[in-house]
């Protein structure tokens, strides 16, 4: 039996993808060598839709855990802790994540849990029921701010996204970076609001590293949890 997946394009689409408005706001961008096009970002209202896109995207960075501890209602993995090193001032953007039997069990009674991944836990959950091993040759967990530091040469940003000296800082690294990238900057969407958009347009820029096989990897020795999915960010 041969399974198709439509005609066969002279381009490749990647995506990043971050939670906003209570949905999933997707950045897509055509890329063929060196041509990065990007598409005008959508909101999409769960997981297995964006999974389910036609054409397929062939690479998509979600920012969004992948791979759960199991000992612990809430901790950090490896991947957190690297990340948190190599952040240095902006470390505090990776925050402790819940354990597998949060997402088993359904709870929402975990203790210490911040207020972000409270508002955050459906739409972790949405990412959960959907991935398995095999998907993981086309999704990959990432972090808008480890992107922005590998963008910017090993270094992080200076000032926080939520102030505009920070939302400006990094349209600005990002226009230097990638021609057209202002389609994704400036698309005005109902209740996504700018750090959101440039959240998902550094995260395209990942997931174009990683379907071409030059994005950095945390850590460097692949670590996996209890369902076989490995806990690691791509940049």
């Amino acid at each position: 039996m041969i399974t198709r997946r439509g005609p066969q394009l002279p381009y490749k689409i990647v995506a990043g993808v971050t939670p906003s408005a209570g949905q999933w706001l997707v950045a897509s961008a055509k890329v063929s060598g060196a041509t990065f096009a990007a598409e005008e970002p959508r909101l999409v209202p769960n997981f297995g839709q964006v999974l389910d896109e036609r054409p397929s995207f062939d690479a998509i960075v979600i920012n969004a855990p992948i791979g759960y501890l199991v000992d612990t209602d809430l901790g950090f993995r490896t991947c957190d802790r690297e990340a948190r090193e190599l952040l240095g001032t902006r470390s505090n953007v990776i925050i402790a994540v819940p354990g597998r039997s949060v997402f088993k069990e359904g709870r929402d009674d975990v203790e210490g849990l911040d207020v972000v991944t409270q508002v955050l836990l459906t739409r972790y959950r949405d990412v959960a029921s959907e991935m398995s091993p095999y998907r993981q040759r086309q999704v990959y967990e990432g972090n808008p701010e480890l992107s922005f530091f590998q963008l910017n040469g090993g270094a992080p940003m200076t000032h926080q996204k939520f102030r505009e000296a920070g939302r400006i800082e990094r349209r600005a690294l990002l226009e230097s970076k990638l021609n057209g990238i202002s389609r994704v900057l400036e698309a005005q969407i109902e209740r996504v609001r700018e750090h959101h958009l440039i959240d998902a347009a550094v995260l395209v820029w990942s997931a174009r590293r990683a379907f071409t096989h030059t994005a950095r990897r945390l850590p460097f020795e692949p670590e996996w949890d209890s369902e076989g999915l490995r806990m690691e960010y791509v940049m």
